[in-house]
């Protein structure tokens, strides 16, 4: 499964891809670089960084800026070419500090001005998560 998944967006399944995405797929929350280090601690940060960006060039995953200074990464749904029709909503919880997709609420469309062109959309919301409370 995890290999089909690497195959369909043109990826080569290499041990150190697999280990990521296993990762992220059995996160909860979204993940950063420096919790990728942690969880893979012999790992070198070089690699573990191209295969972030690899993925994220073929839309495996996208960027989240949560406003912590650290870009975190969640996995796309299978269909998502993020777009701006296909980007949804974030939320950061303001104590623990984790970031979660909130896939069933998308981004809302608006009008932009003509000769504009967007590329990406992102809204964040903060406040205290479930685990939290």
């Amino acid at each position: 499964m995890l290999e089909e998944k690497l195959e369909n967006r043109h990826i080569k399944p290499t041990a150190m891809r697999l280990l990521v995405l296993r990762h992220l797929v059995e996160s909860t929350a979204a993940l950063s670089l420096t919790d990728l280090e942690a969880k893979f601690e012999k790992a070198d940060k070089v690699t573990l960084y191209r295969t972030l960006k690899t993925f994220e060039d073929k839309k495996l995953i996208h960027a989240i800026t949560d406003g912590t200074g650290a870009v975190k990464y969640a996995l796309c749904a299978e269909d998502c070419e993020c777009e701006p029709q296909d980007q949804h909503i974030h939320f950061h919880c303001i104590q623990c500090e984790e970031t979660y997709c909130l896939t069933q609420s998308k981004v809302p469309r608006i009008q932009i001005p003509t000769g504009f062109k967007a590329d990406s959309a992102s809204m964040l919301f903060k406040g205290v998560c479930a685990s939290c409370r």
